[in-house]
């Protein structure tokens, strides 16, 4: 079943964010795969097809764009999906060790979800934090830095025991009216309106 089939308002409310035009439809894309993940958890081939329908592309454009950006998903996922960082200042700083261990006490690979579906994890490459390496992004939630095999197990046992995850960093998600929110809609740093505007050469 097409998930906008009753959600009218929410479309116009996306669309009415950009300009009236072609191109300003298909700005609208990854506010309305956001919709759909944020709803589903994941984003399925079906809504994908719809998704390019009400924008005006191919499907095939829409998964090209998804892949792009390790915070889309194609499969379920689990309540807690943790992602870690492969790129250079991580793996130096031990990522892989840290992705072996994560793995193995969970005892998933990416692609699964724990049979408590608690958990499904995924290598991801840079995730703008190098400084604090080793690290990992839970969910759309946030960061955890400077990650060592405690914290990493304290981590876990939080969330197996019900917990809820307290990001060292959240993480900047969309832009809403020229405000910048986190992944749960909290205003983060400042607005675009308020921007001086660049000066011009000579």
């Amino acid at each position: 079943m097409p998930y906008f089939t009753d959600k009218q308002t929410v479309l116009e409310d996306i669309f009415s964010r950009y300009p009236q035009t072609e191109q300003g439809r298909r700005s609208a894309l990854m506010p309305l795969l956001r919709e759909v993940q944020n709803a589903l958890g994941y984003v399925p081939e079906a809504q994908m097809e719809e998704i390019s329908t009400l924008i005006g592309t191919t499907a095939t454009e829409v998964k090209s764009v998804m892949s792009f950006y390790s915070t889309y998903h194609t499969i379920p996922t689990g309540k807690w999906h943790i992602q870690v960082c492969a790129t250079l200042s991580c793996a130096l700083a031990g990522s892989d060790a840290l992705w072996d261990d994560l793995t193995e006490t969970l005892e998933t690979v990416p692609g699964e979800v724990t049979p408590d579906k608690l958990f499904s994890v995924q290598k991801v490459e840079c995730l703008g934090s190098c400084g604090t390496a080793p690290m990992l992004q839970v969910s759309d939630i946030g960061y955890a830095e400077c990650v060592t095999r405690k914290k990493l197990h304290t981590l876990l046992e939080h969330l197996k025991n019900g917990g809820e995850f307290v990001p060292d960093t959240r993480v900047p998600v969309f832009m809403q009216g020229g405000q910048q929110l986190d992944a749960l809609e909290n205003e983060v740093g400042g607005r675009t309106a308020d921007l001086e505007p660049l000066p011009m050469p000579g």
